[in-house]
């Protein structure tokens, strides 16, 4: 009797795990179900995919220029040609393939800040949420020095003095854009280091940084991903706006925010030459943030399984 009792019990079990569904089907469905997210990741893999097939998608050479086509309109204005379906600038370089190259500047310095800035807040948040202590309170100040810096005035300082190029700028941005990682990464830090778990690994004699690498660091890597989609946006917009006042990546190389203030002195006459890279860096700014959002929202400990 006891043992029909133990073989319908198992077989109740083996039900339950047949039906119970994988955790990455989970997370799939999750994602899929999440309207914003979908359609964030669409458009920015769009505009990745169009980035790095440039060459193919733009017919003609962002830096050669053809003064007897200056400024031609759009194809969907009058005036305009099949030739350069976005048109011309006032050295007459076709628009459409600066702006197809833009993405990949933008792109490039989203990610490498993004990168080099989470590298430096994640060494410094999880370092002063797993010791605290002293270590806690010479990162908290190291923090506050730089919260009392507005990031713009200062990028704008160094890039004006060691002077304006993509390596500099990704540099300076990296080096300024991290005080989000390490304030994230220290509160996270801090709620894991009370678990069980961590204090399991600590009486079982594992070291110091296996106990970061292998316990701490996967559990509040989900913060880390979200920080570091919110803050490629901010890079990218951070970029522009250097580049827009003359100080970060410098012509001839087609930054959407360069690619704005040349349109400048065109505004009243040919506005599409600041509406079109205004619009593409709108786009992608939107969608790696709507992406972060859906990120975030996967990854709330509520919709977890």
């Amino acid at each position: 009797m006891a043992d029909g009792i133990g073989i319908a019990s198992a077989t109740v079990d083996d039900v339950e795990r047949a039906l119970t569904p994988a955790p990455g089907t989970v997370r799939l469905r999750r994602m899929l179900g999440h309207r914003g997210f979908v359609i964030a990741g669409v458009v920015l893999a769009l505009i990745i995919a169009m980035a790095l097939a440039a060459p193919l998608v733009a017919a003609h050479d962002p830096y050669i220029q053809d003064l007897s086509n200056r400024l031609v309109p759009p194809v969907f204005l009058e005036g305009g040609s099949w030739a350069h379906p976005l048109g011309t600038d006032a050295l007459g370089r076709d628009y459409l393939a600066r702006v197809v190259y833009g993405a990949r500047i933008s792109l490039l310095i989203g990610v490498l800040t993004a990168l080099m800035s989470g590298i430096i807040g994640a060494v410094l948040g999880v370092s002063a949420g797993y010791f605290g202590g002293r270590i806690d309170s010479v990162i908290c100040y190291i923090l506050a020095v730089r919260l009392s810096m507005p990031v713009v005035l200062v990028a704008l300082a160094v890039v004006s003095l060691v002077g304006g190029s993509l390596t500099a700028v990704i540099m300076v941005m990296g080096l300024l854009l991290w005080d989000r990682y390490a304030v994230v990464m220290r509160s996270a830090t801090q709620q894991v280091r009370a678990l069980d778990y961590v204090a399991a690994a600590a009486a079982v004699g594992a070291s110091t940084a296996r106990i970061v690498l292998a316990e701490v660091l996967p559990n509040v890597l989900n913060n880390l991903i979200v920080v570091a989609t919110f803050e490629v946006a901010h890079a990218i917009l951070l970029e522009a706006a250097l580049s827009f006042l003359g100080l970060g990546v410098q012509p001839p190389l087609p930054s959407w925010g360069l690619m704005i203030a040349e349109g400048r002195e065109h505004l009243l006459f040919e506005p599409w030459v600041i509406i079109i890279p205004g619009i593409a860096l709108s786009l992608l700014v939107l969608a790696v943030n709507m992406v972060g959002d859906g990120v975030r929202d996967i990854a709330a400990p509520e919709n977890r399984n």
